[in-house]
């Protein structure tokens, strides 16, 4: 059939499912984008394209469908590149789509131009660039493929000297392929340890989310074990919060009842999860990984099996076929060892942390350190981090999808929230970037119009996405949700500063005089201060009912002191040496 390369590319586009595309829109997707009103894909034109591919990392972790990131070619592409990376260890499926300078003036240097296929290399599961026009619906499709299969952005690359040209060409049909199950003898071997074990646990990761009935298959099977279940750091919706056997997030700032459960273990079935390095990090002063237990591990992507961790058992495969596969084939004794003491001992470790955290006001200063002593004096009246997490949940609804940002109060935070159901805790994931929890929660809501959303975010992290609020005010824009904890300090950066530099603070002051809230007004969204417990709580529950009932955004500046939690990465850090000095009088002066 005789079509314009744009129409072939739009057309595959749709027959792929794809409605939602996230950037700045630019010369070099113009033939494209002018095409979207009559195809049914709406373009959301953001405030700068980092912000844009996390929108549309959010709105696709929360559905489960794919979206698009594109933007003009050279710099609205670099713009991309954290968001891509971000996406990339959260294992989302994106299409991004990179119009490049014309083939004929590639290796030029001209205007906007740049290497986008060498920039994303290592940041995208799959990329290709379209050689020949008559190739970009074939090309196109692949792509999609790639991404859906691996889990994982993938990128297009397209000279934008490829539009408006007539091509005769067929539009493929979406490919898609069915998941393994896994290999039959280590599914086999798995099932006979857990058989045999005496305290097995499961860990949840992400792959449980993104698994279609992956948290009810390893509901079904902890159940059949009475095991309990830990889920990865940053993936508490990847098992049902209220279940009573689900112990909590491990890692950094997280349950201290799941740290204690598998530490006892003798089995652990990692259950769709890479074993990141933050869910395994020591807790709490805890060094809570099981050094003698088997370890079973299911992953995707057989390149991360063992990558970690040693493993007993590795298995390839999709975590729902691979968990029920494991549940057909244990023993009929399976889990009867120690089964009643087993789950006495799980609720009695559950209810003594939660009784620990509920009590858990403050943050405790390292030996020879008083910060977070001076910061409780220095702001009496003010909230602490963990005060403001509780009134927070407090007025949180149950089917609320959240975000979060990066960063130190954000982080205590990681204990608090639980869900039913996956797809409902969008972090920013071991890439780590600061200003991911407004975008993302404003992709989340794009997806999931009828459910409350509400981002989190510390304030330097939110100063990077701040200009978004120039945008999610105008008319076609959901309405959402977000808190900013507001202490004017870089907290996780602080933090490592009272540990090993004496307080040195370079760098980690923010300006007191600039009023987060005051900008949301001046963006025509509701800005709003909350300085205690209960101010918080009801300025989250009538942000809420405003975002839900009468389409208002509301930025809630929730005013916390300066206490400082544990710092990220111990293990990075130490104490530095002074070996030759540094001297201001050996600063020379430069000629002009």
């Amino acid at each position: 059939m005789k079509m314009t390369t744009e129409e072939a590319f739009v057309k595959t586009l749709q027959k792929a499912g794809i409605r939602h595309a996230f950037g700045i829109i630019g010369s070099a997707m113009m033939p494209i984008s002018d095409l979207f009103p009559k195809a049914g894909i709406t373009f959301w034109d953001c405030a700068h394209e980092g912000s844009a591919g996390m929108m549309a990392d959010g709105y696709t972790r929360a559905t489960g469908k794919m979206s698009m990131m594109i933007a003009q070619n050279g710099p609205g592409i670099t713009n991309f590149v954290t968001a891509v990376k971000t996406a990339y260890w959260n294992h989302t499926p994106l299409l991004l789509v990179t119009p490049q300078a014309s083939n004929k003036t590639i290796g030029q240097g001209g205007f906007q131009e740049v290497e986008q296929m060498k920039l994303f290399e290592d940041m995208v599961a799959y990329q290709e660039e379209v050689r020949d026009p008559t190739r970009v619906a074939e090309v196109l499709a692949r792509v999609i493929s790639k991404a859906k299969a691996l889990s994982a952005p993938a990128q297009l690359n397209i000279p934008r000297d490829f539009w408006t040209q007539i091509v005769d060409i067929d539009i493929p049909a979406p490919l898609e392929f069915e998941r393994s199950s896994g290999g039959e003898n280590s599914v086999e071997q798995a099932a006979a340890l857990l058989s045999k074990a005496k305290t097995p646990v499961i860990l949840n990761g992400a792959g449980v989310v993104l698994s279609k009935g992956g948290i009810d298959a390893s509901k079904a099977l902890a159940e059949r074990l009475d095991a309990p279940v830990c889920v990865g750091y940053q993936h508490n919706d990847a098992f049902p919060g209220s279940h009573p056997l689900f112990a909590g997030p491990l890692g950094y700032n997280g349950s201290k009842a799941a740290m204690e459960l598998i530490k006892e273990a003798d089995v652990v079935l990692c259950l769709g999860t890479r074993l990141n390095p933050f869910s395994t990090l020591p807790g709490y002063g805890l060094e809570y990984w099981p050094a003698d237990a088997e370890i079973i591990q299911v992953d995707i992507n057989p390149d991360r099996i063992g990558l970690t961790k040693k493993v007993s058992v590795g298995i390839v495969g999709d975590a729902a076929k691979v968990a029920n596969g494991i549940l057909a084939r244990l023993a009929d004794n399976a889990g009867d060892a120690g089964r009643d003491e087993r789950k006495a001992h799980i609720a009695m470790t559950k209810s003594r942390w939660a009784q620990q955290l509920s009590s858990m006001n403050h943050e405790d200063d390292d030996p020879g350190t008083t910060w977070n002593e001076r910061a409780r004096a220095d702001k009496p009246e003010w909230m602490s981090p963990r005060m403001a997490w509780r009134a927070i949940q407090t007025a949180l609804p149950k089917d609320a999808i959240i975000s979060s940002d990066i960063g130190n109060n954000c982080a205590i935070g990681n204990a608090y929230p639980s869900f039913e159901t996956g797809r409902k805790y969008l972090a920013p994931g071991l890439f780590g970037p600061c200003g991911y929890g407004l975008p993302a929660i404003v992709g989340a809501k794009i997806g999931c119009p009828d459910v409350p959303v509400v981002g989190f975010s510390g304030d330097g992290a939110f100063g990077i996405a701040v200009n978004e609020l120039t945008a999610i005010g105008r008319g076609e824009w959901p309405a959402i949700t977000q808190v900013v904890f507001r202490n004017y300090q870089w907290g996780a950066e602080k933090r490592n500063s009272t540990l090993w530099f004496d307080d040195n603070f370079v760098g980690t002051e923010l300006d007191e005089d600039v009023s987060y809230a005051g900008i949301a007004n001046a963006c025509g969204l509701k800005g709003v201060v909350a300085q205690t417990m209960d101010e918080l709580t009801a300025a989250l529950a009538t942000a809420i009912e405003d975002q839900m009932n009468n389409g208002v955004t509301t930025l809630i500046e929730a005013m916390i002191n300066q206490e400082l939690g544990e710092p990220f990465r111990r293990d990075a850090m130490k104490k530095p040496v002074v070996v030759a000095g540094i001297d201001p009088a050996d600063m020379a002066d430069q000629t002009a």
